[in-house]
């Protein structure tokens, strides 16, 4: 019998049983014959589901469908290095640290966020159970002391995110082993103590040496470690390379770093000490973007540097600190070898900030996206005012406008935004890569520091606007050439597709709802849910159409409910409900068999699969059109 057409699945399932043909440690060359076995053996693909009967009968007609889904990531960091976000207080108790965890995750759903970077790795410790690193002291205490009762916090950040619709990121911090508010000593397994001269003492800092390759490894096999155990949407780098500059009596101190270096001109290494920094740091980032997508291509690995570039490349009259020369982070040769699927510049600063413009600052970053990478810069809320009775406003805090302004700012460089960013593929032959994105509808007047930017940088497809009102997001204007996507990924889409999104540092300003900021998003800019920028250039089944059915209800005044099934290639569902002639969107987990209809006459649902591309749509005209329920804009309380 001729073996079937080998698939993506069925191609990785025959590379499964040749594995297991192999045997341990040693090298496995399969041969044509032994392919051909296996690709016969291996299972058939899950068929899709077959749609019920008067299925056709109940869809609706294109022309009532809804638009395509807005797409924009909205997520928030939650740090957990010094207890800023959570938990609030080292050693608290178990259930009250999950009472805070489900309280930020349900205040970033309600914002209208959707994702979060929380932090598992704050310098050399975890915040979930591992055999490579100790216990954090930011979770129990005391570093290496295990919770008093026995759970997983990140699993349970994960799980609970999902459930919510939330893509969750792990965040780790490279390279710092000890960082300046850590009150307790070392604890075994820290690298610290298992392999001391790896780490260097660099002022009130322990700090793994970049140039020692078995530190780099370690880092590598944790982040690899999580990866493999835990079902995250994201791998997150930030900042720490090597430490920023300490200085003594205003002296910069030099990093300790001679033995490694000494070594590496022993081995016949010519680099100068800079370049061979550098040269550490870009194995690094190369390494660990290579070692997620070998273990689970479809998760993104992301990065988040400071925000201002290398000195030769800056737009004129922009100066500050250079990560270049002092981190020895060359970001922008990350960027342009694609050795990263999204880059978060911590863009820290307000729009009209001479030196340091918020805009002109972000169309560099945009401008150096060679690679077609997702921009989703970084925005500092925490400096919004808390706003307490009497207090007056610091030198530094801003007010919520500032943040709202931002965001305007970035949906003002949602670039060529190509049909593969929006979910979908597009028509062989069709003339355009893609349909732009338009900029808010209410984004109109000329920014401050646009003008700078303008003849700094390259044009970029969008001017900047400052709003007189918080934001909303727009459908996307697709031509009508687009249809569903038919394979795994989409070819890398032409063009630079721009700022397609955004992460909030952190998420206590959000839960303090400072100056209003929660609120004001959640009415404003998010109050159309949106999915997750597409990643069609990471490799993921594509859902199937799902099947919808009317499912029966034991009380026969209840409103109707919707059955769901969708194949297991759906991360999340894509679900409009139709509500007194308007469309409203949420995304929801693909585990989420049954809907509410919430009043809804019609639905129209989609799988999304792990790289964000949406597979075909299904309708079901539910009931009669009710009224739209009225939304008013109440305020977001402050969490205890």
């Amino acid at each position: 019998m001729k073996p079937r057409p080998a698939g993506r699945a069925a191609r990785r399932q025959a590379l499964q049983t040749l594995a297991a043909w192999g045997t341990t440690g040693c090298a496995l060359v399969a041969s044509p014959l032994q392919l051909t076995t296996a690709l016969a053996q291996a299972p058939a693909p899950a068929p899709a589901p077959a749609p019920s009967p008067g299925a056709a009968r109940h869809a609706l007609p294109d022309a009532e469908l809804p638009p395509p889904e807005p797409r924009e990531f909205r997520a928030a960091w939650v740090a957990t290095v010094a207890n800023i976000d959570w938990p609030s207080a080292p050693g608290l108790p178990v259930e009250q640290q999950r009472r805070e965890a489900l309280a930020m995750l349900n205040r970033a759903q309600a914002t209208g966020l959707n994702a979060v970077i929380f932090q598992v790795r704050p310098g050399g410790d975890a915040l979930y159970p591992s055999a490579l690193e100790p216990w954090s002291e930011f979770l129990t205490g005391a570093q290496g002391r295990a919770p008093e009762l026995a759970w997983d916090p990140l699993a349970f950040w994960v799980r609970e995110a999902h459930q919510r619709g939330l893509e969750l990121h792990a965040w780790f911090n490279p390279y710092r082993a000890r960082p300046a508010p850590a009150k307790t000593a070392l604890a075994a397994p820290h690298l610290g103590v298992l392999r001391p001269e790896l780490v260097k003492r660099y002022g009130d800092l322990l700090w793994m040496d970049p140039g020692e390759p078995d530190a780099a490894a370690h880092t590598l096999a944790v982040v690899a470690d999580v990866v493999r155990r835990y079902d995250i949407d994201g791998v997150h780098i930030d900042d720490y390379f090597y430490p920023y500059p300490h200085s003594v009596d205003g002296v910069e101190q030099p990093f300790p770093d001679h033995e490694s270096y000494a070594r590496y001109r022993l081995a016949g290494g010519d680099l100068a000490r800079d370049d061979w920094r550098r040269a550490n740091v870009d194995t690094l980032v190369q390494k660990m973007h290579r070692a997620v997508q070998a273990i689970k291509p479809w998760v993104r690995f992301g990065i988040s540097p400071f925000g201002v570039g290398r000195p030769d490349r800056r737009p004129p009259g922009i100066t500050g600190f250079s990560q270049f020369d002092k981190l020895y982070a060359d970001v922008e040769r990350w960027f342009e070898n694609g050795w990263l699927d999204y880059l978060a510049p911590q863009l820290y600063w307000q729009i009209d900030r001479p030196g340091l413009q918020f805009p002109v600052l972000l169309d560099y970053w945009v401008g150096q996206n060679a690679a077609r990478r997702h921009v989703w810069p970084g925005l500092f809320t925490s400096l919004i005012t808390k706003g307490e009775p009497g207090t007056v406003l610091g030198p530094r805090a801003w007010l919520a406008r500032e943040v709202l302004d931002q965001v305007a700012h970035v949906r003002g460089r949602d670039g060529a935004a190509p049909a593969a960013w929006l979910g979908l593929n597009v028509v062989p032959g069709a003339a355009a890569a893609g349909a732009a994105l338009p900029a808010s509808a209410d984004a109109a007047a000329p920014a401050a520091g646009a003008a700078a930017a303008a003849t700094a940088l390259p044009a970029t497809p969008n001017t900047p606007a400052t709003p007189a009102t918080p934001t909303t997001l727009t459908a996307p204007n697709v031509p009508p050439t687009l249809t569903a996507p038919t394979s795994p990924a989409a070819p890398q889409p032409a063009g630079n597709p721009g700022a397609t999104g955004h992460i909030h540092f952190s998420m206590v300003a959000l839960m303090q709802d400072r100056d209003g900021i929660a609120t004001l998003l959640k009415f404003g800019p998010y109050a159309q849910a949106a999915l997750v920028p597409a990643t069609p250039w990471l490799p993921a089944p594509l859902p199937a159409a799902p099947v919808l059915r009317i499912a029966p209800s034991l009380v026969a005044t209840a409103a109707p409910r919707v059955a769901v099934q969708v194949g297991p290639a759906a991360q999340w569902l894509a679900v409009w409900r139709r509500l007194g002639g308007q469309w409203r969107l949420a995304v929801l987990p693909a585990s989420q068999i049954v809907l509410d209809s919430a009043g809804a006459d019609a639905v129209v649902v989609s799988g999304i699969a792990r790289n964000g591309q949406a597979g075909p749509r299904s309708s079901l005209r539910v009931a009669a059109w009710t009224p739209l329920p009225a939304r008013t804009a109440e305020p977001i309380p402050p969490a205890p």
